[in-house]
């Protein structure tokens, strides 16, 4: 009887003992970034957004960010260091919606000031809903909150034990390893046309043309995220930008009915955040050189990385820069443009 309660009482001290080594292992490691940045001698590997931003913003060291959705995550951080003289990461998710966005950027503001964050809005975001997203989608969310006691998600992790730390270290202790490419996806990519048409469900009939102020409601709501943001740190500047989507994008929206209530509400969002002056705002949807050719797609939205770099020295530049004087004629442009586009352009891969 002694000797089973000994074997018992040994078991389970042993069982406590082993549970307490994974859990230091994972501290230790830490492969989410959770309570320290990458340990000396290791680089960060940054792989997994949902699991992995919220932590970065809250131990890593910047002093600026580039925030969006998944068109800014083959953006090379260390581009905009060397063009902006900053420390740069990145708060993505992939949704890109307003609220998600600013939410990133509360968590950022809580830990540090920032000098630049060079954000992008993609034009769903200003019609999203101005909730956040993460709950409603199955992100971790006890990777989000400030509660140590149900991390036990994370430290008692068999795949982040087993899968998460190994890769980790695979990745940081190679030579050539470049951290900043973070969250990058595109070196799994192809882009070229014949992708990007086959990705592209393009309706047969055109539906009528929404009001311009169809999503007013949702359009005013985000530009108070937004605009608050901005009047809530003085001391950031932040820059603006507007993506260059394919044409094939341009020609879904006026074939859905969305074009002039897209283009309405680049405009009121523009407006809105001009009247500040820590914002400037950059615009490269109507780049024709880029978004006439499918052969920088590899859907509607998604371009190569060519094409981030572009922008990023664009951007560096001080390119397509609009004013209050200018962006009213800049985006009536772009709306002749996706004109062209659905009555010629996008004739060379479509019959009428």
């Amino acid at each position: 009887m002694a000797a089973e309660k000994k074997f018992v009482k040994n078991f389970f001290l042993r069982g406590i003992a082993l549970l307490l080594l994974v859990i230091a292992a994972v501290v230790f490691f830490d492969p989410f970034y959770q309570y320290h940045k990458p340990l000396a001698g290791l680089k960060s590997v940054l792989t997994d957004k949902e699991y992995q931003c919220v932590g970065t913003l809250r131990t890593f060291d910047y002093d600026s960010l580039i925030v969006g959705s998944s068109v800014c995550e083959n953006y090379n951080d260390h581009w905009f260091d060397e063009g902006f003289g900053c420390k740069t990461i990145k708060a993505i998710r992939s949704y890109g919606a307003t609220a998600d966005l600013c939410y990133l950027l509360d968590e950022a503001y809580e830990n540090r000031k920032l000098r630049y964050v060079f954000y992008n809005i993609d034009p769903s975001s200003l019609y999203a809903d101005t909730k956040t997203t993460y709950e409603s989608t199955g992100c971790p969310m006890y990777l989000y909150d400030n509660n140590y006691l149900n991390d036990i998600s994370y430290v008692l992790n068999k795949d982040v034990l087993m899968e998460k730390i190994p890769y980790m270290l695979a990745f940081s202790l190679k030579s050539d390893y470049d951290e900043g490419n973070s969250y990058n996806w595109a070196q799994w990519k192809s882009f070229n046309s014949e992708l990007a048409i086959g990705m592209y469900n393009r309706r047969s009939s055109v539906l009528p043309m929404y009001s311009e102020t169809y999503y007013e409601k949702n359009l005013a709501g985000n530009i108070e995220l937004l605009t608050t943001m901005v009047k809530s740190h003085p001391e950031t500047t932040f820059k603006f930008f507007f993506s260059p989507y394919s044409m094939l994008w341009w020609d879904n929206a006026y074939r859905t009915g969305e074009r002039d209530a897209i283009i309405y509400n680049e405009k009121a969002a523009v407006k809105a955040l001009l009247d500040y002056d820590n914002v400037e705002i950059y615009y490269y949807q109507d780049m024709e050189e880029v978004i006439t050719n499918l052969e920088n797609y590899m859907d509607m939205i998604h371009f190569s990385k060519d094409i981030n770099k572009l922008i990023c020295d664009d951007l560096i530049a001080g390119k397509d820069r609009l004013t209050k004087e200018n962006y009213e004629a800049r985006l009536d442009h772009m709306y002749e443009l996706s004109d062209r586009i659905v009555n010629k352009d996008i004739l060379l891969y479509y019959s009428k």
